[in-house]
């Protein structure tokens, strides 16, 4: 599903977006993509493995998977049940091997083994979602795309940028807001800021880089009255 078109920012609003964006391009000039691929096909399997998941956990189970099956034939040949067997350890791994086993038949069927870059081919894999889809289109083949996760959900609607009620909602408000050029590496950026300096709960304000001058004075109230961050469970729309 593509995100609701956004309306057009105000001045203010892309000045404060301008500022955020060079500062997160100086904090982190360098963007690796945190879980470890070596092709978009182990990318997309990663990527479809950090749901509900760290990226730690999941670098730790990927190595001896893609070394078993490196494509997507292999992994057809190694059968749901081995697949499981190698990602118990992380979570929703029976949904997960499922999926994985159904997609790379799908990729033999459909597209000869490969990944396809178009999104709405991605999407209509098993287990693919928006999110997942973004992140291959945009760091496997370079397509401008904005993913939206927790973190970047948390942080935006902190400073302002978006207003909290829908990932939908906050990819369209970054689209509207940051240079198409800049989408892929702010996706990761965010990423890399909300995990050092803006965590989930007990964060500190004003002591965060950011948040210090540029979040929301009434959101920084309505989050420490609550004692959590009012979405940090971000909703989504369901698939069409």
């Amino acid at each position: 599903m593509r995100p609701p078109a956004a309306e057009p920012p105000d001045t203010a609003l892309l000045a404060k977006a301008a500022q955020i964006d060079a500062q997160l391009a100086a904090l982190y000039p360098q963007t690796p993509v945190p879980l470890d691929h070596v092709d978009p096909f182990t990318l997309l399997l990663a990527v479809l493995l950090s749901a509900q998941t760290t990226d730690k956990k999941v670098n730790e189970v990927t190595p001896a998977l893609f070394a078993a099956a490196p494509d997507p034939a292999a992994m057809v040949a190694l059968g749901e049940a081995q697949i499981l067997e190698y990602i118990r350890a992380i979570g929703l791994a029976p949904t997960k091997a499922r999926n994985i086993a159904r997609l790379s038949a799908l990729l033999l069927e459909r597209h000869g083994g490969r990944v396809p870059e178009d999104m709405g081919a991605l999407e209509a894999l098993p287990g693919v979602g928006h999110k997942t889809a973004s992140v291959v289109v945009a760091q496997a083949f370079g397509v401008p795309s904005f993913p939206v996760d927790t973190h970047i959900h948390r942080l935006c609607w902190r400073w302002g940028l978006a207003d909290g009620s829908s990932v939908e909602r906050t990819e369209a408000a970054c689209k509207a807001l940051f240079p198409v050029e800049r989408w892929n590496d702010l996706h990761l950026q965010i990423i890399f800021f909300g995990r050092e300096h803006c965590p989930a709960q007990r964060h500190d304000w004003a002591a965060c880089p950011i948040c210090a001058w540029a979040g929301v004075d009434e959101r920084r109230v309505a989050e420490q009255g609550q004692g959590v961050h009012p979405t940090r469970s971000p909703k989504r729309r369901p698939r069409a």
